[in-house]
């Protein structure tokens, strides 16, 4: 089907944000510290982005006559009420127009750009490819940036308006600096980690399923490359919960792709090796690096408060504060977009961060659009694809236990973005993969 001049500016908006999301925090940055006066219009390029590609769609939609598919898909049915909730709360504890709009950008940002993303690749399946592309590029310039922080001075960002006003050009592991934690271009390093598991989700699939040896020889070492850098990145991070979960994202697609390949006397082994390398790290749990690696915890000094009683004490908090508030303290009450009112508060769960907003309704829609996308893509598991953005789907759930992972920007949107482009590439079928 030829794709019209109107698709081919949709598609691009869409790509723009895809490859420019992994610039955003250095290039908001830069540009806010030169026009200052423009600063929250540079934050909001992406979220602009996608209100124009949503009056697009919408035209699209109604020309290639989608409308009776998708109102049939509950996926869109939930994200539609996921959304009206958001609005409705936004309006009945409306504080400020920064504060809402802040909050609604962030609760709302990523669900939409899947519903774009997957409409794009319906109307216009050729862009599929160009999509993937752009995202494989941005894995690129994240974990090689990342790597190369390893040779450049730690605070080499100050000189783009990196800082305590902004974003810190890098932290330390518990005021420790002989393990300095890099951001590369996120936000900081707990999105990075989180990052670097949904790149080594694909590529360990898009091993695990032979693709990789159909390569060239120039790609084999492109690839090889990328898998490197991403496990210094991963390691440079010093984040225990991306570790954690990168480390389960390689088991899921190891499991999937090999399950069937196994033995019982295989599977006893891999046991017993998980157990002995459990009772070696508690063996060691006295040791530097343990108390600073995995820990986070400075034997010779560090924060008065320790990182891990600070993530206690934010979860205690806000689930005395969300068990108290069925439908939420409304659209913007936590998270950065609180900063612009009275109340700030912080919580470092992402379920407890749901709730907050849009009470235990909008828990339950946000979790069965999650849910429902995970079945999707475990019913396309035979793809490569599919497979490793499932298995890092996984990961990224359990990081959300600790943090909220699908707040930060660019996170959100790669995954949500790209889990759009596999379920759309086909109908899913129940125990089949097209």
């Amino acid at each position: 089907m030829k794709v019209s001049i109107l698709e081919k500016i949709y598609a691009w908006i869409l790509i723009v944000i895809l490859g420019g999301i992994v610039l955003h925090a250095p290039l908001s940055i830069g540009f806010g510290t030169l026009l200052p006066d423009f600063e929250l219009l540079i934050k909001s390029w992406k979220e602009i982005l996608m209100l124009v590609a949503a009056a697009i769609a919408i035209i699209i939609v109604s020309r290639r006559r989608l409308w009776r598919e998708l109102s049939r898909d509950l996926i869109f049915r939930l994200v539609i009420a996921y959304a009206a909730l958001h609005i409705a709360l936004a309006a009945v504890f409306y504080s400020s127009f920064e504060q809402i709009a802040a909050g609604l950008a962030i609760d709302l940002r990523y669900v939409l750009f899947f519903s774009l993303v997957y409409i794009l690749v319906k109307v216009a399946p050729v862009y599929r490819r160009l999509l993937l592309q752009v995202a494989i590029a941005g894995a690129a310039v994240v974990v090689g940036f990342a790597a190369l922080q390893l040779f450049l001075p730690v605070d080499i960002l100050k000189h783009i308006g990196y800082g305590k006003e902004t974003i810190e050009p890098y932290l330390t592991v518990d005021k420790n600096h002989e393990y300095i934690r890099v951001n590369s271009t996120l936000r900081g390093p707990n999105p990075l980690g989180a990052y670097v598991g949904i790149v080594l989700g694909c590529l360990v699939a898009a091993w695990t399923s032979g693709r990789l040896a159909l390569s060239s020889t120039k790609n084999k070492i492109l690839i090889a490359a990328l898998a490197t850098a991403s496990l210094i990145a991963l390691w440079i991070s010093y984040s225990r919960s991306a570790l954690v979960a990168a480390i389960i994202i390689v088991c899921v697609v190891f499991g999937v792709s090999a399950a069937k390949y196994l033995t019982r006397r295989t599977w006893a082994i891999l046991g017993i090796v998980t157990v002995a390398l459990a009772g070696t790290l508690f063996l060691v749990r006295d040791s530097t690096f343990v108390s600073n690696v995995l820990l986070h915890e400075n034997p010779n000094g560090g924060s008065a408060i320790s990182s891990n009683d600070g993530h206690v004490d934010s979860i205690e908090q806000s689930v005395e504060k969300t068990t108290q508030l069925p439908f939420g303290a409304g659209v913007g009450s936590t998270g950065s977009a609180s900063l612009y009112g009275d109340k700030p508060f912080i919580i470092e769960n992402q379920y407890l961060f749901v709730a907050h907003e849009a009470g235990w309704l909008g828990l339950l829609l946000f979790l069965a659009i999650f849910i429902l996308i995970m079945i999707r893509l475990w019913q396309s598991r035979r793809d490569w694809f599919a497979l490793g953005i499932f298995a890092s789907g996984i990961g990224l759930a359990l990081i959300g236990l600790l943090q909220p992972v699908w707040v930060d920007d660019t996170v959100s949107i790669i995954w949500w973005g790209l889990a759009g482009i596999v379920l759309a590439g086909g109908k899913y079928v129940r125990n089949k993969a097209k």
